[in-house]
């Protein structure tokens, strides 16, 4: 954790990762997160594998540097006490449907009413202007209307899901942006904001940077589609005992990759010499690695690109990165003791800071686990807290 963001305190309404994901950086950034929980707590806590019902593997990898508390903000006490945290907060920031939100009394206007320069973030499915706002909006749902399932379409041209959720990532980092930026915004103006993030214009955004491609000129050019990221045979190329990537980008890249494998020949073909050529050409290019690749092993590729400076990397499967050598030397991976789940293995925030104190994390905590400690700073004593208990607010 670094002390980037000392002293702002967020008052955090999200569940499950998109939201989760974003606080989290601004908590190892410093700032103090509050995690405020319903009853039944962030749905993504039950998700397996774990080793108590609470503390699933998910949800502790998404909420480290944060402070549960539990409030039912389904009830008068709850709001008012959620009213009285805003108050003292810097930023509030959920992923509600907005008329979800300002039905229960905790949308912009209502935090504004009594925090004039509050900092209102929230990342909805879709934007609030569209006829798409009320519907609700997963991972799966995003990557499906956004179009990237037919990106990743199988050879028979079936659409498929990526196998992580990066619909959710995508936005949780838009959404952290969002932050910063209306926290840069209250520092220059003294003023707040609400920034909106919804998840379907941030992940059409995100891919359309180079898959918008002739669409982007008016007449258009041609169709969608980035032709080198879509090319058939831009994939792992086949070795003699498995895969490698291999990727001459540049001219001399390719130049050079011919003749290190004896085909100069081949390096004097106009689709290699001449970079629009190069563009149009490239499965064809891929085609030419992928009829050479499987002459040599994976570690004699790896030793003659290297000397070659040729951009590649083995194929590794998930389980080989927690002993990477290279993850290893930065220490991305680190062991802890969780104080109610034990000996822990944790990805670290992957940020190197310098000239900023940095401060141990903290790891995800119990439901509930920083009632007492907030409570008490809004003046709440162990009698209050008992009478909120056996009243369903904590």
């Amino acid at each position: 954790m670094f002390a980037i963001l000392n002293e702002i305190r967020v008052l955090d309404l999200t569940s499950v990762v998109l939201g989760p994901y974003a606080t989290q950086i601004l908590g190892d950034f410093g700032a103090e997160v509050i995690k405020i929980e319903n009853l039944e707590g962030d749905m993504f806590r039950a998700v397996r594998p774990g080793r108590s019902d609470q503390m699933g593997a998910g949800f502790i990898n998404c909420n480290r540097n944060k402070e549960s508390l539990v409030l039912n903000l389904k009830s008068e006490r709850g709001i008012e006490l959620f009213y009285r945290l805003v108050k003292t907060a810097d930023v509030v920031v959920h992923n509600m449907r907005t008329r979800t939100a300002e039905k229960l009394g905790i949308g912009y206007e209502d935090c504004k009413a009594r925090k004039a320069d509050i900092v209102f973030c929230n990342a909805q499915g879709f934007g609030e202007d569209g006829p798409l706002a009320d519907v609700p909006a997963y991972d799966d749902i995003i990557q499906a209307a956004s179009g990237l399932a037919y990106l990743n379409a199988d050879s028979e041209g079936h659409p498929r899901y990526l196998p992580t959720i990066v619909a959710d990532k995508v936005a949780g980092l838009q959404l952290t942006i969002a932050v910063l930026g209306g926290l840069m915004h209250k520092q220059r103006t003294g003023k707040g904001c609400a920034i909106e993030a919804p998840m379907f214009e941030g992940l059409v955004s995100f891919l359309m940077a180079e898959q918008m491609a002739g669409q982007s000129f008016v007449p258009s050019m041609g169709g969608t589609g980035y032709e080198r990221l879509n090319a058939s045979y831009r994939n792992p190329h086949p070795t003699a005992d498995g895969f490698i990537a291999l990727l001459p980008y540049s001219k001399q890249n390719w130049i050079d990759f011919f003749h290190l494998v004896g085909r100069p020949e081949l390096a004097e073909l106009e689709i290699v010499t001449d970079a629009v050529k190069r563009s149009e050409n490239i499965n064809q290019l891929y085609a030419m690695i992928n009829e050479i690749s499987p002459e040599k092993t994976t570690d004699e590729w790896c030793e003659l690109l290297q000397d070659a400076n040729i951009p590649h990397t083995r194929v590794n499967h998930l389980d080989e990165l927690i002993d990477n050598e290279h993850l290893s030397a930065v220490g991305l991976f680190q062991s802890y003791e969780h104080p109610s789940e034990g000996s822990m293995l944790g990805v670290r925030s992957p940020y190197v800071v310098q000239g900023i104190e940095e401060v141990e994390d903290k790891p995800a905590q119990l439901l509930g686990e920083a009632n007492a400690k907030i409570l008490q700073e809004l003046g709440l004593n162990e009698q209050d807290m008992q009478q909120l208990l056996a009243d369903g607010v904590i």
